[in-house]
This record gives C-alpha cells, structure tokens and sequence, in this order.
C-alpha cells in the first residue's frame, strides 16, 4: 500500500473537533475584523473632508499655503470645494470631524450596554447576521453622501449614530460563540492572538480607504460597507452557535460518564478509584470556556443521576448581577482610559501624521497601518506574559506604565523625520494596544467564567458589554476632547493621553 501524501497526513492527524474549532476560531476571527474594517475609512477621510488651503491660518509654524504646496495636486470632482467637503471646509473643522467622532462611539457605547442583554436572549447567529448587514448599509450610506451631492451635517451625523447602534451586535456576540469553543488553557495566548482581528481589520480599512481617498472618497465608504454586508451573509450561512450543535464532544471530567439519547442528556459520577487519580489535574486546554448545564457535567454525588436541561434552564444573569462580580467594575473603568488613547489614535492618527509630516491624506493612511501592525504584537506579547505570570492585571499595570512615557517620546520624535515616526508607531501600537485587547477578551472571559456564577454559561455575554460598554464610552471622550484641544496644539493631545494612561494604571491599582 502506497504511503499518504504529506499533506493528507497532516490533514488527517487533527480530529473532527479540532477541525471545527479552526474553523470557528478563523471564521470570527474575520467577522470582527470586517467591523473594525468598517469603523476605519472616516480616520482616512478626514484629510480630504478639509484640505488645507491659502485662506487657512497656519498650523504647527507652516502655513498652509506652504504644505499645500508640498502635496501632488489631485484632480478634484466638481463638488469639491477648495478647503475640502462642505460642511467641513470651515476653520472649526476639527470640531465638525470630533462631533462626527462622537456621534459614533456615543451610540455605540449607549448600545453596548443593551446589546449583551439583548444577544443573551437571541439566537447568535441571527443576531450578528442582522447587524452585520444593517452596518454595511450605514456605512455606504455615509459615502453616498459624496455620490448625491449632500453637504448637510446632520446627515453624515446620523449615519454614524445608526452605524455605531448597530455595531454592538458584534463583540458580546464573537466573544460568547469563541467562548463556547474553546478552553482555559493558554487562554490570554489564544485570545492575543484571536484579538489581532481589530489591527487586521484597522489594516485593511485603512488600506481600502486610502485607495480612493483622494480620488473618489465616497468608494472609502461603499467599498467597506459591502464587505461588512458580505461577511453578514457568510455568517449566516456557516457560524456554529456551539459545540452541541454538531454533537461535538464535551470533555467530561475523568470520574465520569456522560450516556446521550438523542435530545436527553445525563451524567452518571462514578466511584472514585484513588486518591492519587482524583487528585491528578485535568489538562487546562480541555477544560471549556464556559460551562453549559445541557453540554458539560456538573459537580454530582456518587451514583447520582440528573437529567439535563433545556437551554432556557438557566437564566440570563442581571445587569447588576454581572456588576457584582469580582473585578467587573475595576476592569469597567480601566478600559475606559485604556480605549480613550486607543481610539483616539484610531480616529485622529492620519490627520496627525497629515500635519506633523506633511503628507498626503493616502499616504498618511498607509502609514497609520503600522499603529495597527505594532497592536497585533502588542496583543499577542499581553496575552503570553499573563499566562505566564498568571496575572492579567499585572500585564496590564506592567505596559499602562510603560506607555505613558512611550506617547511623550512618540509626540517629541515624530517632528524629527519619517524613520523616527515609523519606529515610535509600532513602540506605540503595541504598548497602546496590548491592555485593551487583554481586557476585553482574556480578563473578559475569566470574569464571565467566574466561579461565583456557578456555572451559569450565558453570563458572558453581559460580564463582555459592561466592559466594552464603559470603555466605549472612553472611546467616544477620547476623539472628541481631541478635536477639541487639538487647534491649541498636538503637544497638548498627547499630554490628555499621558493623563488617561496614568488614570487607567490607578484604577487597576486595586486589581493588582
């Protein structure tokens, strides 16, 4: 008989289990990284909304008329104004592009908080699928603003009110389904490296946008809003609530035996041999996120017999049950300064790198990318040294502290030239990023998991809102108190985002 391919081989040396939890661990992986594919293009947009002009009063000791002069000229569509896209050609654009900011993140941290109660109680995959498409039609419709000629600011204000509303649907929705998937071991690793979605998908954003920015910036829009609208699609056809869904195995505990007959579920604990075999520690990668009262046993007596129940067994935790446990609260508002300098970059780096570096709007997009290429690291080094240590909040006390002086460096270098600011974005990227993507997926995840809950496997979806929800509220601050001290100077923004790291290692303080 003929030896296998290599490759089958490969193939066929991972389990049917193993297989699926790739494969789920992939799909969400590119489900939210389509969203934040989708939040992007309105950072890349922003040096073409306002183009700097000879009517313009100087900035940063250039006057405008000199940098406009240093940038390729661009054949302009007849709509466009000489300082830009009105509204936002007026001298108070910083504060118009803010309030675009705002509007967002305001409606997506308001919605956050409902959005995990909501999707405890919805089916996931319906519930992501809907919003999924309901975002790509808001996010076109921003850039078909360009296509019909509109120039209303409440217009471009509504559409990003109703793209952040329908937005939450993503994260409590990935998180519980990954949850459902996969175990405790090596758990800040695996969600390091599953969290590199929000850089992958601030990359491509960026990418697509900066594409047509300064040809056809309404393509910035449309383009996304399609992809987002797609993925939607595939979600539906192809997401996998939970293991049991596919009668995928559950990992029973050794002393026990699970009998299934077809929708009965039931347990029988079977007498202990020795105490060196009970004493002997499960393997962490087997042991499951979250604990599903018709999936996984629970702790019985000998010779006990229980029944499984229904998935409407166990209810939904509270709102303020969820805020009861261990952490959640500290956790809350150490997002909230963490996400506050996060987005701001998000939102304001391109313009920034359009000023300090005189680029133009594209090129000033691409190099925003390496923000994001330094959080992929970033994430990732957070969730190794917190399995190692043990200790999230250490993790994260350990690079807020290191931050702080990393943005001063980054505000005083990057005026020294090109070499200087790519080398400050990735320091910077991966100091920023790091404590948020641990927060909201690793610590996430332990305090859903907590014991105080007992089990109750549909409480992560609440635990993962409260704390995105009150660090978007932080991402919604953040741009907006940019846009608003920014005409006094870059210097000073940088100075609020020192303040907001500083502020998020003491809340954590009493974590540690």
């Amino acid at each position: 008989m003929a030896q296998l391919p290599p490759g089958i081989r490969f193939i066929t040396s991972f389990s049917r289990d193993q297989w699926y939890r790739a494969f789920i661990f992939s799909l969400t992986f590119f489900l939210y990284a389509s969203f934040h594919l989708s939040r992007k293009p309105i950072s890349i947009v922003k040096g073409e909304l306002h183009k700097h002009c000879a009517a313009s009063h100087e900035v940063e000791g250039n006057s405008y008329k000199e940098y406009a002069a240093q940038i390729q000229p661009v054949k302009k569509p007849s709509n466009v104004s000489q300082c830009g896209w009105e509204p936002f050609d007026k001298n108070n654009y910083k504060q118009l592009l803010g309030a675009l900011d705002y509007s967002f993140l305001c409606a997506y941290a308001i919605g956050m908080y409902l959005s995990g109660i909501i999707g405890e109680r919805l089916p996931i995959r319906y519930y992501l699928t809907v919003g999924m498409l309901a975002s790509g039609l808001f996010t076109a419709m921003f850039g078909l603003g360009y296509f019909y000629n509109v120039h209303n600011l409440w217009f471009y204000i509504m559409a990003q009110i109703a793209n952040g509303l329908v937005q939450t649907t993503g994260w409590p929705s990935v998180v519980t389904c990954i949850g459902n998937w996969f175990g405790k071991g090596r758990r800040g690793l695996i969600m390091g490296i599953w969290n590199s979605h929000t850089s992958v998908g601030n990359i491509l954003g960026s990418l697509i946008a900066a594409y047509w920015v300064s040809t056809c910036w309404g393509l910035s829009f449309v383009m996304p809003g399609v992809i987002i609208a797609v993925m939607g699609i595939v979600c539906f056809l192809f997401l996998i609530e939970h293991p049991k869904d596919i009668s995928c195995s559950c990992t029973p505990s050794s002393s026990s035996k699970t009998f299934l007959n077809g929708a009965s579920r039931f347990r029988v604990q079977m007498p202990t041999l020795n105490a060196k075999e009970t004493s002997k520690p499960q393997d962490p990668e087997m042991q499951h996120l979250l604990i599903d009262s018709e999936n996984c046993s629970v702790s019985l007596n000998s010779s006990t017999v229980v029944t499984g129940e229904g998935k409407h067994g166990t209810s939904a935790i509270s709102f303020l049950g969820a805020l009861r446990i261990p952490g959640v609260i500290e956790f809350s508002f150490c997002l909230l300064f963490a996400k506050l300098v996060s987005y701001t970059f998000l939102f304001w780096l391109p313009l920034y790198i359009t000023n300090v570096e005189h680029l133009d709007a594209k090129r000033a997009g691409d190099l925003s990318t390496l923000f994001d290429v330094g959080g992929i690291f970033g994430g990732i080094l957070a969730g190794l040294i917190s399995d190692r240590l043990e200790k999230r909040a250490s993790t994260c006390g350990m690079m807020l502290l290191l931050a702080a002086p990393t943005l001063y460096m980054f505000s005083a270098v990057s005026k020294m030239g090109l070499e200087a600011t790519v080398v400050m974005l990735l320091i910077s990227g991966a100091l920023v990023n790091g404590p948020y993507a641990l927060i909201t997926t690793a610590v996430s995840a332990d305090l859903g998991t907590h014991k105080s809950l007992k089990g109750n496997a549909r409480a992560l979806s609440t635990v993962t809102a409260i704390i995105d929800g009150t660090g978007s509220v932080g991402a919604a601050l953040g741009p907006l108190l940019a846009g608003l001290i920014s005409p006094s100077g870059w210097n000073n923004v940088f100075y609020m985002l020192m303040v907001a790291d500083a502020c998020a290692l003491l809340v954590s303080l009493k974590v540690l």
